[in-house]
């Protein structure tokens, strides 16, 4: 006999709410009031100063991962959307040019390519709520440039194929790694796969200065054109001696502070222990769910590699969906929808107004521009409707490194309440 639903009177699972909050940050305490004060002691607050380079935090951040992805180069900037803008700009993307990413991914990723001047192409998403590597394919035209794959919500995106189709169509290739930061496909680190790779250390990251981002990569030229891009003054800080370019890049500032630096550089070793703790959860509630009848789990390409930040699930259809998020969160436990502003708000392609709005002014708008000789003239809402099917459908719950083992267990016992009382 199915008990009485909390959202119908009945007894909720839970009787306190359970929800996730901010990772990196929950866990700062006096490391981080220590690495900023060293900083501040040592008046070193500009990293590019003629002397003492070596003892730069920004550098060591920049080591730290060179060391982790297996990458020659990484440059450190001030977010994360400026490493996707330095990166479309190291990949030189432009006018002219089209580049793909997913329907799914915060706006961000579309907003750097039209920074860049080129024309962002959304292609759909599958069941692993990331990139469709069949629709990557049927998205490509003679002016595509490059392919973004974001690995969503902790879910590495499907790689293998993805890189396939690139190299088929010689496509450069640039990783956002953004909501992903630690994870793995198939046994390689999420940010060694493409061409360029680009970070975030915003406030919701698993760890994070508030804001702050990197990109890294093999190629010098993409590094170099990325570092001109910046900063504006880059050659003047690499002295008399530096390098002779064959190109420039005009160049602003996206240049980390060395206090944003100190708190990354602080919290490197608590990624893995974050990590190990976010996936012993997941694997929890998974298998307490895993002969629940009529939901259908989220496709995850490498369960053993993925950050597992997000346990998501599928209802039969959307009324279903709205249904079922609302008797969970009355067992009182946190999960969302694209109904409620928790799935969607600025990370799904139709709510991204500078594209939806059709208020961009033309010189404005690469879509618009004359060095553009593509197809795309406008976007549409509907224009990706598998994509919305899929999010549509999704149930999302965000896992936090507090939960205990009897936490993921009440979140398996409420899905299959809510389940037995609706499906």
């Amino acid at each position: 006999m199915v008990s009485k639903l909390a959202i119908d009177g009945g007894t909720p699972v839970r009787a306190t709410r359970l929800r996730g909050g901010f990772h990196g940050s929950a866990e700062i305490d006096q490391r981080e009031v220590d690495a900023v004060v060293n900083v501040l002691k040592k008046k070193r607050l500009f990293r590019f100063l003629s002397e003492g380079e070596a003892e730069s935090e920004t550098a060591q951040i920049e080591a730290w991962y060179r060391q982790r992805l297996g990458r020659q180069y990484a440059l450190a900037v001030n977010g994360g959307t400026a490493a996707l803008v330095a990166a479309m700009y190291g990949i030189n993307a432009g006018p002219g040019d089209e580049v793909i990413l997913p329907a799914y991914t915060y706006v961000a990723t579309a907003a750097a390519v039209i920074a860049a001047g080129a024309v962002p192409v959304i292609a759909e998403i599958d069941d692993s709520l990331n990139m469709d590597p069949a629709d990557l394919e049927n998205k490509i035209t003679p002016h595509t440039k490059a392919v973004i794959p974001v690995h969503m919500r902790g879910v590495p995106a499907r790689m293998d194929e993805i890189m396939a189709v690139a190299r088929r169509h010689n496509l450069l290739v640039v990783e956002d790694v953004a909501q992903s930061n630690g994870a793995s496909y198939k046994g390689k680190l999420l940010g060694s796969f493409g061409d360029a790779a680009c970070f975030s250390f915003q406030q919701y990251k698993i760890i994070t200065s508030g804001e702050g981002g990197l990109v890294a990569t093999n190629d010098v030229a993409i590094y170099n054109r990325a570092r001109m891009q910046h900063d504006c003054a880059i050659q003047f800080w690499e002295g008399a001696g530096s390098q002779q370019y064959n190109f420039v890049v005009s160049g602003e500032n996206y240049r980390i502070s060395e206090l944003a630096a100190a708190l990354v550089l602080a919290q490197t070793d608590r990624l893995e222990p974050l990590l190990g703790r976010f996936r012993a959860i997941k694997r929890r509630i998974v298998e307490g769910v895993a002969d629940v009848q009529g939901i259908t789990l989220q496709d995850v390409p490498d369960p053993d590699g993925e950050c597992a930040i997000t346990f998501t699930f599928f209802a039969p259809d959307a009324a279903l969906a709205k249904q079922f998020a609302a008797a969970l969160n009355a067992e009182n436990i946190s999960c969302g929808t694209m109904y409620d502003n928790t799935i969607p708000d600025r990370h799904i392609y139709c709510n991204w107004p500078f594209m939806m709005s059709g208020l961009a002014e033309d010189r404005r708008a690469p879509w618009k521009s004359p060095f553009y000789q593509g197809n795309v003239r406008g976007y549409s809402r509907d224009q990706c409707a598998r994509s919305l099917d899929y999010l549509g459908r999704a149930i999302m719950i965000f896992i936090d490194q507090s939960f205990t083992d009897e936490d993921a267990d009440l979140v398996a016992e409420g899905i299959r309440k809510v389940a037995g009382a609706l499906l």
